[in-house]
């Protein structure tokens, strides 16, 4: 039997055929590209987790740094437990379920935009084992001890989602406002990903605060903080109007079966209905912590306050949200949409 030579896979040797220029074509072998793409990995790996959190601190607060600017919300430990009181708060108003869109229990995908602290997602994730759910946030504030078919991804949901079409079964939103300039655009791309008969469900706060009663004057306080910040949202490009403008924008584009549901959130204890009592405690706690988060960095960048003047005007809110006299409530409005079936 011929004896089959060794071939040094470093130093290959050219087929006995081979032209004359396939030695110009052959391409040797770097010994040292595996340790030096390790070390360049991991040099540019750090660069980009050290410019994801290089926050911005401003007036006190802390702010995402990866887009800087995009969003006006503080990732602080403050506003994160105000986050995580809100998801306790919209749980409980909606009968502890985690969406209002008709999904089946055996759901494939689900991706969670804005996802915040990650606790709604964490919850989803539980509940449904069987779905690999996705959630993304500009902010990485989210924890790493999460279920197993949870991963969490630094993303901007206002860019070209890069995500397959026809891919989630569940497109979920929840407190978005002021942070999408345009909306159609973006439920475009959530119609796009979904696939055929997926769901889009959206939970919004309206930053409108009312009464039945009255107790809510054109020149109240209240009143004052909402037209103040629809203002701030037209300045921003970013409107604060999302809960009133959902529905509209996802019939626009083409979802189906479009559907809203519209809830009095009350701001103190002082309505009759149980639910709504326990509800409204819940709800004073959520605005009293999260006011200032809410104002600091759109008033003073936006509307050109100074730290004092919006210091001044969180007392007076403050005053006003705690006043048994005071009547206040706002809607939280639910809508969800089907992708049209192929």
């Amino acid at each position: 039997m011929a004896e089959i030579p060794h071939s040094d896979p470093a130093s290959p040797v050219p087929p006995q055929d081979a032209p004359p220029e396939w030695e110009d074509h052959f391409l040797e072998i770097d010994s040292d590209v595996a340790s030096d793409y390790q070390e360049d990995f991991a040099s540019d790996t750090t660069s980009l987790n050290s410019m994801i959190t290089a926050y911005r601190y401003e007036n006190g607060r802390r702010y995402h740094a990866y887009k800087e600017g995009a969003y006006w919300g503080p990732n602080d430990e403050h506003q994160n437990e105000q986050l995580d009181i809100a998801h306790h708060m919209f749980t409980v108003l909606l009968d502890n379920k985690l969406v209002l869109a008709p999904i089946e229990k055996s759901i494939q995908r689900a991706l969670d935009v804005g996802t915040g602290t990650g606790i709604w997602a964490i919850d989803f994730a539980d509940d449904y084992p069987s779905a690999e759910v996705i959630g993304t946030d500009l902010s990485p504030i989210q924890p790493t001890f999460v279920p197993p078919n949870l991963r969490f991804e630094i993303d901007d949901a206002t860019d070209t989602w890069v995500y397959p079409e026809n891919h989630f079964d569940l497109v979920h939103v929840r407190s978005l406002y002021g942070a999408v300039a345009d909306w159609p655009a973006f439920y475009r791309n959530a119609l796009n990903t979904l696939r055929p008969g997926g769901w889009i469900d959206q939970l919004e706060m309206s930053i409108q605060f009312r009464s039945d009663d009255g107790t809510v004057t054109d020149d109240h306080v209240l009143a004052v903080w909402s037209k103040t910040f629809i203002e701030a949202g037209e300045k921003f490009g970013k409107t604060f109007q999302t809960a009133e403008l959902a529905k509209g924008y996802m019939q626009e584009v083409g979802f189906e079966n479009v559907r809203e549901q519209r809830f009095k959130l009350p701001i103190g204890s002082w309505s009759k209905d149980v639910k709504l009592k326990k509800l409204g405690m819940w709800n004073l706690v959520h605005c009293e912590s999260s006011i200032e988060g809410w104002a600091m960095a759109l008033l003073t960048r936006v509307m050109g306050w100074t730290f004092t003047e919006v210091q001044v005007f969180l007392a007076q809110m403050r005053k006003a949200l705690r006043d048994p006299g005071t009547h206040a409530y706002f809607n939280v409005v639910g809508v969800y949409g089907r992708k049209p079936a192929v």
